[in-house]
C-alpha cells in the first residue's frame, strides 16, 4: 500500500505514512511483523507517538440499540516522541502480538464471508491524531481449531456466514470483549430437526473451548429453541479427538433426546465446566442440567478424560446463571450417575475407535479440505 498523506487539514506540512507488513497471513497467538514508514514534508514535525491497532467488524444484537460497525480491540504504541526533519524518511519496525482469541477470517485459503480484520496505523502530532489506511490481514485457524472445522466439513455441514458478536460466553474466561460465531446449515439428515449450528472457539495458550449452539426446529408439541454444547480440550487433545464421532453424538442428543424440554447430566472427574455454554448475558439464563459425554483418549501414554459437549436446553428466562438453585442438579443425580457408568464402559470402544480413526484420518482430511475449498466456504468478491 502506498504512502498516505496525513494531517493536511492541520497544516502539518505534508506528512505521509505507509505500513508494510512482512506477511498478511497470521494465526492466533502469533506475532505480526512489519514496519511503519514515515516521510516528512516541508517542515520539521514533532511526532508524539506512532500506534498500531487491530480492528474488526462487530455486531451487537443483544442491547437495546443494535449496531454493526468497526471495532478496535487492541492498541499499542511502537514509539515515543521524536522529531522528523523536513523531507526526512524514517522506518520503524514492529512486532505486534496477536491475541489467542483472534477470530479466523479464512479456512483453506478461502475467505469466510462476513469477516473483516486489519491493522490501523495512527500518528499523533501536535495534539491531533490521524490514521493511515487499514491494512487487511488474513487469519487462519490454529491446527486444533482446523481439526474441528475439518469434522464439520466431513459431516456435511454447509457454511452459511461468520461474524463477530459483542459480549462474552457465560462461564468461560475471555480476554476479548467479543466472540466469533461461525454459522453452518445442519447436515441433510438433521434438516427436519435442526436448522443451523453455530460454532465458537475461545482459545488460550493451553487449549480451547469449543462451544456449539443448535437452532432446533419446533413441532406440534414444542416450540423451537436453542441448545448448547461445550467441549474443553488442550490443543494436543483437539488434534487426536474423533470430532466426527463427538459431533454426531451431540447432534443425536439435540435431535432425539431433548424434545421434552429436559436434559440430563452425568458427572465427570475434575469437571470444571458443568454449566451450559450460553453466549452473551441473556444466553446464560437456562437452568436445566445438561447431557454430556466422557471420551477417553491417550495423551503422553496415559488415559485422559475430557468434558465432551454438555448439551443444555434453555428453559427459563430472567435469572443469571449464578442464581441457580443447588437442588436442580440433584433432581437428575441418579440418571447422572448411571450415565457416567455407561460412558466409562465404552472406554475400550473409544480406544479402538481412535486407532481406526487414525488410519482413516488422512483420507478424511483430504476430503474435507476439498469440501471446504469448493462447497462449504464461499469467496468474497
Amino acid at each position: 500500500m502506498g504512502f498516505r498523506r496525513l494531517f493536511g487539514a492541520f497544516g502539518v506540512g505534508g506528512l505521509s505514512v505507509e505500513t508494510v507488513l512482512a506477511t498478511s497471513q497470521a494465526r492466533p497467538g502469533d506475532y505480526l511483523a512489519g514496519e511503519v514508514r514515515i516521510a516528512g514534508g516541508g517542515q520539521d514535525v514533532v511526532i508524539h507517538q506512532v500506534a498500531l491497532s487491530l480492528v474488526t467488524r462487530a455486531e451487537d444484537e443483544h442491547s437495546d440499540n443494535e449496531f454493526s460497525g468497526i471495532r478496535e480491540f487492541y492498541r499499542g504504541a511502537i514509539t515515543g516522541a521524536f522529531v522528523l526533519g523536513a523531507g526526512q524518511r524514517q522506518a520503524i519496525p514492529f512486532q505486534m502480538p496477536l491475541p489467542w482469541e483472534l477470530p479466523a477470517t479464512e479456512v483453506y485459503g478461502q475467505h469466510l464471508h462476513g469477516m473483516v480484520m486489519g491493522v490501523s496505523t495512527e500518528l499523533e502530532v501536535a495534539g491531533a491524531v490521524d490514521s493511515g489506511d487499514l491494512d487487511a490481514i488474513s487469519v487462519s485457524p490454529l491446527p486444533s481449531q482446523q481439526r474441528v472445522l475439518d469434522a464439520f466439513g466431513a459431516l456435511g455441514f454447509g457454511f452459511k456466514n461468520a461474524d463477530v458478536e459483542e459480549g462474552r460466553v457465560a462461564g468461560v474466561h475471555q480476554e476479548l470483549p467479543f466472540y466469533q460465531e461461525i454459522e453452518f446449515y445442519a447436515p441433510p439428515q438433521y434438516s427436519g430437526q435442526v436448522n443451523e449450528v453455530e460454532l465458537t472457539f475461545v482459545t488460550d495458550p493451553g487449549g480451547l473451548v469449543v462451544i456449539l449452539e443448535a437452532d432446533r426446529r419446533g413441532n406440534m408439541f414444542s416450540e423451537g429453541d436453542d441448545v448448547f454444547g461445550r467441549f474443553h480440550v488442550t490443543h494436543e487433545e483437539a488434534l487426536h479427538t474423533a470430532w466426527e464421532h463427538e459431533l454426531k453424538r451431540w447432534l443425536g442428543a439435540v435431535a432425539g433426546h431433548l424434545h421434552g424440554g429436559h436434559g440430563f447430566a452425568h458427572r465427570v472427574p475434575h469437571d470444571a465446566y458443568g454449566h451450559h455454554a450460553g453466549h452473551h448475558g441473556e444466553h446464560s439464563n437456562g437452568h436445566g442440567p445438561g447431557w454430556g459425554g466422557v471420551a477417553a483418549g491417550v495423551v503422553g501414554g496415559a488415559a485422559a478424560g475430557f468434558v465432551a459437549g454438555a448439551v443444555v436446553n434453555e428453559m427459563l428466562d430472567g435469572d443469571d446463571q449464578d442464581d441457580e438453585e443447588p437442588s436442580v442438579g440433584d433432581v437428575f443425580a441418579d440418571a447422572a450417575d448411571d450415565a457416567v457408568q455407561d460412558a466409562y464402559q465404552q472406554v475400550a470402544y473409544e480406544q479402538a475407535y481412535e486407532a481406526a480413526y487414525q488410519n482413516a484420518y488422512e483420507e478424511t482430511q483430504e476430503d474435507s479440505a476439498q469440501s471446504f475449498g469448493s462447497e462449504v466456504f464461499e469467496s468474497e468478491d
